[in-house]
């Protein structure tokens, strides 16, 4: 993922509006829709600072969805999307984790025989 949908998944997985997010970053919402928008721009160095600052990642993690700073251990060096999904599994109780585990598991046995 590059840096539009690493951007929009932290937006969502912070529950972060653009209109916030220019707020709080001096940054003209048009301006951050155009770095979201599916041929859009990517920001220079100093506005990619002042995002990742605001959303308390990284430029890297902005740029490559990962961050070399955090270890394999710390949720941070997931992208948003794997995060949230953490978080929704974290809020279920232990009935429907299990059922979050078989459908993974079934997932990856299918996978398995797809690439033999």
């Amino acid at each position: 993922m590059g840096f539009k949908e690493n951007l929009k998944s932290e937006l969502s997985f912070q529950g972060i509006l653009v209109k916030e997010l220019s707020a709080q970053t001096g940054i003209k919402k048009r301006t951050i829709d155009n770095y979201l928008r599916e041929k859009g721009n990517i920001p220079s160095a100093e506005i990619a600072v002042k995002i990742a600052e605001v959303l308390n990642v990284s430029v890297e993690f902005l740029v490559t969805g990962k961050d070399r700073k955090t270890s394999l251990d710390n949720s941070e060096n997931y992208s948003a999307d794997v995060r949230l999904l953490a978080k929704k599994i974290s809020k279920m109780n232990e009935n429907e984790k299990k059922l979050v585990t078989v459908v993974i598991d079934e997932i990856e046995r299918q996978s398995d025989l797809n690439e033999r």
